[in-house]
């Protein structure tokens, strides 16, 4: 019996060349795909998959909350990140969101494959590298050390972060995150006292160029 793959990423081809490749193995077949949450969540309620790729950016949503709603509703579904972004950043939320795995798409597509078997199997997927480096946040945040600014926001607060270095407004981010203006105003001053940030100017270009470093990793 073949384990059923439902594949979550804002592009097209991205989502085609997944199922292309997963679809050639014989122990998989993908069930479905979307491009953003909404599809997703009702996509999966029907299609009923083992386990979701899931990408981090899903244009203005956030692919961490996605894994927060899916285990939240299916706490036995199995979830991998194939995301662009560094997994220093993101890795430790996703795996803490319930997500079983995460890959770089820089990785070859074997990868991909050798992530899906390994989920399913029970394990955990994550770089050596990563490995390490999670070793040492744990010593660290036992100390309340953190390794980077970024690492001292929660994730909610960082999905604030980025939509703010997308160029966002507080009334777009408050609408696209469906809460209230005054809590994203609430969460903006959270993020400046824990950042340093002196003002609203200050955060924006450090949101902005924090963002381009991402998209260039």
């Amino acid at each position: 019996m073949k384990h059923k793959v439902f594949i979550v990423d804002d592009h097209p081809i991205v989502r085609q060349g997944l199922a292309q490749l997963i679809n050639q193995e014989i122990d998989f077949t993908v069930c479905g795909d979307a491009g953003d949450v909404p599809q997703a969540l009702k996509a999966v309620a029907d299609s009923h998959p083992d386990i979701v790729i899931v990408d981090i950016s899903l244009g203005h949503s956030s692919g961490i909350k996605l894994i927060e709603d899916l285990i939240s509703r299916y706490p036995d579904l199995f979830i991998l990140i194939l995301s662009m972004h560094e997994e220093s950043v993101y890795a430790e939320r996703c795996l803490g969101a319930g997500a079983r795995g995460y890959i770089m798409k820089q990785e070859p597509p074997e990868k991909v494959i050798s992530a899906l078997k390994k989920i399913m199997n029970g394990e955990i997927f994550i770089s050596d590298k990563l490995s390490i480096k999670l070793l040492h946040k744990i010593v660290n945040k036992k100390s309340g050390v953190y390794s980077s600014p970024i690492d001292s926001l929660s994730n909610r607060e960082l999905e604030v972060f980025r939509l703010i270095g997308q160029g966002l407004k507080t009334r777009k981010i408050a609408e696209d995150l469906n809460l209230s203006i005054k809590t994203i105003e609430t969460y903006v001053d959270h993020i400046k006292k824990k950042m340093n940030f002196q003002d609203s100017r200050n955060l924006f270009l450090h949101a902005v160029q924090w963002l381009m470093n991402e998209d260039t990793k």
